[in-house]
């Protein structure tokens, strides 16, 4: 350029191209904070499915317990990723990221008047993570005679074991996880690499907008789900579930299910499990809290009721679209 060449203005420089990669949206939050019914109203209003984020609602027969969507709320609009699995028959995050991204590629495919969009719900930030940045878990198959031998331990000892061999995962992973700690068990023995140190990312072929809810009131709603859960039968799917797959199933050990089990068993009385699967939950949820804040960089939405939010959600949509 001569010294003495006018200086380029915006004007003569080429236009910034709009991003024309799909929308995946993706509500998240802490249990029991509203996901369920904002995501039913923001799939009905975008005319979109609800694709399920949620570890444990991927398997059949586990609904109360997990607050899955009823059947109604199911008829509302359509879901995915919901009972893909027996109980027994665990699923780790390759498993579910394989099953998810075709679901996201074919709703991305369907026609929209604004484009191409996808709506993910849930509450289980590893597997948001891998679907909104690319983390690619060790593609380490299920070892049934490993996981026989880990599970035989007992949690507090597999728990021991992982933070001896493996800090990283151990600090992460909850002492009273056994799914994940026994999976992080596995891809240890099975590889020889700790599972911390085999997590990778590639970027996904995908805009995100993390719209995310952690309404003040969480610590009641949250005792207001356990009796619930407790009215609505649990105790009978628990129950149901021993009786088909024998007391000693992982997912057993989890928040609402483990209580239940005890009660059954005569270990605690009514007032004992709701108090303490109400204990469980408002622990999980202040993890759960401290992951969305660390590892995700959501909108976070405001106001008690579902027509608030969602009017926020929408405006979070239109100003991405543009």
């Amino acid at each position: 350029m001569a010294l003495d060449a006018p200086l380029p203005t915006s004007a003569d420089r080429p236009a910034e191209r709009p991003d024309q990669r799909p929308l995946v949206i993706a509500l998240l939050g802490p249990t029991a904070s509203g996901k369920t019914e904002l995501a039913i109203a923001l799939a009905q209003a975008l005319n979109l499915a609800v694709l399920n984020v949620d570890s444990r609602q991927l398997y059949r027969g586990m609904d109360v317990g997990t607050a899955k969507p009823t059947a109604a709320q199911q008829r509302q609009v359509r879901h995915e990723l919901l009972d893909v699995s027996d109980p027994d028959q665990p699923l780790n995050l390759e498993h579910f990221r394989r099953l998810a991204e075709p679901l996201i590629a074919r709703e991305h495919q369907r026609p929209q008047q604004r484009g191409a969009m996808a709506l993910l719900a849930g509450g289980s930030g590893l597997y948001l993570k891998a679907l909104l940045q690319g983390l690619r878990p060790p593609a380490v198959a299920p070892q049934p005679a490993l996981r026989s031998q880990i599970s035989a331990l007992g949690q507090p000892t597999c728990h021991q074991l992982l933070r001896a061999s493996d800090p990283a995962s151990g600090a992460r992973i909850a002492a009273a996880d056994a799914v994940r700690t026994q999976r992080a068990l596995e891809v240890l023995y099975a590889t020889g690499q700790p599972l911390s140190s085999q997590q990778g990312s590639s970027p996904p072929a995908w805009r995100v907008l993390e719209l995310g809810l952690d309404p003040a009131d969480l610590r009641s709603r949250i005792s207001a789900r356990t009796e619930a859960m407790y009215a609505q039968g649990l105790m009978a799917e628990t129950a149901a579930l021993i009786g088909r797959y024998g007391a000693g199933l992982p997912l057993l050990d989890t928040i609402g299910y483990g209580e239940a089990r005890q009660l059954l068993a005569g270990s605690l009385s009514e007032a004992e499990a709701q108090a303490l699967t109400t204990r469980r939950t408002l622990q999980f949820a202040k993890r759960q809290r401290t992951w969305f804040r660390r590892q995700h960089r959501p909108v976070w939405l405001s106001g008690h009721e579902t027509d608030q939010r969602l009017e926020q959600a929408l405006q979070q949509v239109e100003a991405v679209l543009g």
